[in-house]
C-alpha cells in the first residue's frame, strides 16, 4: 500500500528511530574476492531471529532500475536477484528463518487497483514504442546512424503478475537458488527457508503478516524473537506496528527528495553512499563508494544504494510519548492508541480507498489528525478502534472534527498556489524584458587596460607569455601552420555538429518540458475546475466527481457514498491489516455463478 511521503515524515519528525546500516564487503585477496561469513556475529551489533523479503520489493529495482538501463533477458534479472537477496542477508544474518513472499492473487479490491494501474503502463509503454519507431525513422530520413533496436524478453513489466511464464520460472529459479546457498554457504545451513510463490494467493507483506500471526498462537513461542522485514512500501512500518511485536525492523531505501536518487536523506545529499568495508571493525573510517556505470546486474549498489533499518520499538516510544493524553477519562491502553494510529493514517493514503483532497502529508495532515486525536479523545469518549472494529460513532465524531479544518485547509493552499502564480508571471515577465532590453552600463564604471609596447590585439587582454612564444615558433615552422589549417578546418566541421546536435537536444527537451507541464496540468485540473476553498466548492466538486446537480442529488451521494461506501472501505482495510482476507467465499456454489448478463 502506497502512502505518499510517510517515510519521509516520519524521518523528518522522528529521527533517531532510522539507523544506517553496517554493511561488510568481501575482501579482494590477489584478485579473488572472498565472500562474507554470514555465520559470524552481525557488526550492527543486534543479532536478528528471522528475516522477512517482500520479494515484490526486490523483483521490480531488478527488472526495470531508474538509474541505469535494464536488463535484456530473465537470466540477468535472476542473477541481480540472488545478488540481492546475498546483499540484505549479509546485512541482515538472520539465525532461525528467511522467508520469501512473493505476490500471489490479491484480493478484488487490490486487483482492480492493479488492473488499472497496469493498463495504464501497458498504454504508456504502447505510446513510447510507437514514438520511438516515429522518431527513428525521422532519423533515418535525416540520414543519421542509429543504434540497432535492443530486443528484450524484459521490456513489460506487467508479467510480474501471478499467472504468467515469468513468474513460474522466477519460482523455479529462487527454489535453485535456496538450495545452493542451503548447500554451500556457511550462514545457511542452520536456518529454516520458506518460499511462498505467486501459487500462494494475497499479497506478500500480508502473507509475512499471517506467518507471525500463526507463530504467536503457537505454544512455545518466543515473544522476544527479532523480526527483520524488508520491503520498499511504507505500509510495511503500518503492518510491523499492527503485530505490536516488540522487536521489528522494517528494513527500507531511502530515496533523497532534493536530487530525487535512493539512498541519503536531503540533509545529507552529497551524492556519495557509505558502508563499511573489511572486517568488523565498526568504528573504523567508511569508504566512500562512487556511482559506477551499468554493467549487467554486478553493481548491485546501483540499486540497493543505502538500507537503513527503522526501530518499531524506537517508533513506539516516540508514539507513547507523542500521545499523552492531558487528565484522561481513564486508564489509557497504549496498544489501542496505536492501533487508532495506524486507522488514522488509512486517511492520508491507501491503495484502496480515494484519496482526500484535504489531507496531505507534506502539508501536515498526520499531524493534524494527531492533534485533534488528542483533543477529542475525552469527548470521544474512548478509542476509535477495538483491533481491527472500528467504532463508527467515534469515527463519526472525529471525521467531523478534522473536517472543520477543511476551509483554512484549502484557503490556505489557494493562497499559496496564487502567490506561486504570480512569481512564476513575474519571472517569465523578468525573462521576457531581459531578452529585449540592451544590457544598462554605467560610463563612470568603465576602466580603462593599458596596453603594453608590442601588443598585436586592437582590444581585449592582452596575450599570455606562453601564447607569445607558441605563436612566435608557429610563424616560423609551416608544418605546424598547415596541421594548425587542418585542425581548425577539423574543429570547424565537429563544432557544427555538436551544434546541430545541441539544438536538436534543446528542442527535444522543450518538447519534454511540455509534455511535463500538459501532465501537472492534468493532475491540478480538479483544482481549476472545482477552485478548491472558493465559495461554492463543495457543490461544484460533487458536480466534477459525481454529476451530482441538485442538494437533492448531492444529499443522496453523501449518504449513499461517503457515508456507507466509503465506511465500509475504511473497515474491510482495517480488517485486512489484522486479519486474514482473501475472498468472500472459500468455495465456489452455483448462486455465485451468472454469466448470462455478459456477452462474449
Amino acid at each position: 500500500m502506497g502512502v505518499p511521503a510517510f517515510y519521509r515524515w516520519l524521518a523528518e519528525k522522528y529521527p533517531m528511530v532510522v539507523v544506517d546500516v553496517i554493511e561488510e564487503e568481501p575482501v579482494e585477496i590477489e584478485g579473488v574476492k572472498i565472500p562474507v561469513d554470514t555465520s559470524k556475529p552481525n557488526p550492527n551489533g543486534l543479532e536478528y531471529d528471522n528475516l522477512y523479503l517482500d520479494m515484490n520489493g526486490i523483483i521490480h529495482p531488478c527488472f526495470h532500475p531508474e538509474d541505469r538501463p535494464g536488463p535484456t533477458s530473465f537470466d540477468e534479472v535472476f542473477q541481480c536477484m540472488f545478488d540481492y537477496i546475498d546483499r540484505l542477508f549479509v546485512m541482515v544474518r538472520p539465525r532461525k528463518l528467511l522467508f520469501m513472499a512473493i505476490d500471489g492473487v490479491a484480493p478484488r479490491a487490490k486487483m482492480n487497483q492493479q488492473r488499472s494501474r497496469r493498463f495504464r503502463s501497458a498504454k504508456d509503454a504502447a505510446d513510447a514504442a510507437a514514438e520511438e519507431d516515429r522518431l527513428r525513422l525521422e532519423f533515418e530520413r535525416e540520414g543519421r546512424n542509429l543504434p540497432p533496436k535492443k530486443e528484450s524478453e524484459v521490456f513489460d513489466s506487467n508479467i510480474i503478475t501471478p499467472g504468467t511464464e515469468f513468474m513460474s520460472i522466477l519460482s523455479v529459479a529462487l527454489q535453485y537458488y535456496i538450495h545452493l546457498r542451503l548447500n554451500y554457504d556457511p550462514g545457511w545451513k542452520h536456518i529454516e527457508v520458506i518460499l511462498s510463490d505467486a501459487n500462494v494467493p494475497g499479497e506478500g507483506e500480508h502473507k509475512i503478516m499471517s506467518y507471525i500471526r500463526l507463530q504467536r498462537n503457537l505454544p512455545g513461542f518466543n515473544p522476544n524473537t527479532r523480526h527483520c522485514l524488508y520491503g520498499l512500501d511504507a505500509d510495511l512500518i503500518m503492518l510491523a506496528l499492527a503485530t505490536h511485536e516488540i522487536v521489528f525492523t522494517p528494513g527500507q531505501q531511502d530515496k533523497c527528495f532534493l536530487c530525487g536518487q535512493m539512498g541519503h536523506l536531503a540533509a545529507d545529499c552529497q551524492g556519495n553512499a557509505k558502508r563499511k568495508s573489511g572486517e568488523f571493525d565498526e568504528k573504523g573510517d567508511s569508504d566512500v563508494v562512487a556511482k559506477k556505470p551499468y554493467q549487467a546486474c554486478q553493481l548491485l549498489d546501483l540499486i540497493i544504494h543505502i538500507v537503513y533499518f527503522l526501530n518499531i520499538w524506537t517508533l513506539r516510544e516516540y508514539l507513547e510519548y507523542e500521545f499523552r493524553l492531558p487528565s484522561p477519562p481513564f486508564e489509557v491502553d497504549f496498544e489501542r492508541i496505536v492501533d487508532d494510529f495506524i486507522f488514522m493514517c488509512f486517511f492520508v493514503g491507501n491503495d484502496f480507498l480515494p484519496h482526500m483532497p484535504t489531507l496531505e502529508i507534506r502539508e501536515g495532515a498526520i499531524n493534524l489528525l494527531m492533534a485533534v486525536y488528542k483533543k477529542e479523545f475525552r469527548a470521544m469518549q474512548g478509542y476509535l478502534t477495538d483491533s481491527w472494529k472500528p467504532n463508527l460513532s467515534r469515527v463519526e465524531h472525529f471525521i467531523q472534527a478534522v473536517g472543520s479544518y477543511e476551509d483554512r485547509i484549502f484557503q490556505k493552499r489557494a493562497r499559496l498556489h496564487q502567490r506561486q502564480t504570480e512569481r512564476i508571471k513575474r519571472e517569465k515577465a523578468q525573462a521576457r524584458r531581459g531578452d529585449d532590453i540592451d544590457p544598462q552600463v554605467n560610463p563612470d564604471q568603465i576602466v580603462p587596460i593599458t596596453r603594453y609596447k608590442g601588443s598585436r590585439l586592437s582590444s581585449g587582454a592582452s596575450p599570455s607569455p606562453f601564447q607569445q612564444i607558441e605563436s612566435s615558433y608557429k610563424s616560423h615552422n609551416p608544418q605546424l601552420r598547415r596541421e594548425d589549417r587542418e585542425t581548425g578546418k577539423a574543429t570547424s566541421e565537429i563544432s557544427k555538429v555538436l551544434m546541430f546536435e545541441h539544438q536538436r537536444l534543446l528542442a527535444f527537451r522543450q518538447r519534454v518540458q511540455l509534455l511535463g507541464r500538459a501532465i501537472v496540468e492534468a493532475e491540478n485540473s480538479l483544482e481549476v475546475e472545482v477552485k478548491l476553498g472558493e465559495p461554492g466548492w463543495k457543490e461544484r466538486y460533487y458536480e466534477d466527481k459525481f454529476s451530482a446537480k441538485s442538494p437533492e442529488e448531492i444529499e443522496i451521494i453523501r449518504r449513499d457514498v461517503v457515508s456507507f461506501t466509503y465506511t465500509e472501505g475504511l473497515c474491510w482495510v482495517m480488517h485486512y491489516y489484522y486479519e486474514e482476507l482473501f475472498f468472500l467465499y472459500e468455495f465456489l456454489i452455483e448462486e455465485n455463478v451468472n454469466f448470462y448478463k455478459y456477452k462474449i
